[in-house]
């Protein structure tokens, strides 16, 4: 039986992303239901590891959301993680994966909105991509 919807892996900075998704969960907002959120003290502190980790157990896409670029609360975490996955998305393509199957994003605490809005519009990335492979 076919999948209906991708399983996504988000790692969310416990003082942005996450606070995003407490406030869009407090609005009543829906997103996609495969969608697995790991809290992260930093989006700094994602390694390449993990992602990689996490699509090779089954993830179809892997989210990183973090502050707003220069509102870091280590200061520039979020500059080193937008650096670490630009990386990633070459390492990716070396090894025959899609690199939009990994996304990073600037969310803050009071952007519920737009964390949904992330979620399900990289979702439906996700599932096109999907599409084209059992096109193919």
């Amino acid at each position: 039986m076919p999948k209906s919807e991708p399983v996504i892996i988000i790692f969310a900075c416990q003082w942005c992303a996450y606070q995003g998704a407490d406030d869009a969960g407090n609005q009543k907002y829906c997103y996609p239901p495969d969608t697995y959120i790991i809290k992260v003290p930093c989006t700094g502190r994602v390694e390449l590891e993990f992602v990689i980790e996490a699509l090779k157990r089954g993830a179809d896409g892997v989210l990183i959301g973090g502050c707003h670029l220069g509102d870091c609360h280590y200061r520039d975490g979020n500059y080193k993680a937008k650096m670490r996955i630009n990386l990633l998305k070459r390492v990716l393509k070396d090894m025959g994966i899609e690199p939009e199957r990994v996304q990073i994003e600037w969310i803050s605490a009071s952007e519920g909105k737009k964390f949904v809005k992330t979620v399900k519009d990289f979702a439906l990335k996700i599932k096109n991509l999907e599409k084209i492979e059992k096109d193919e």
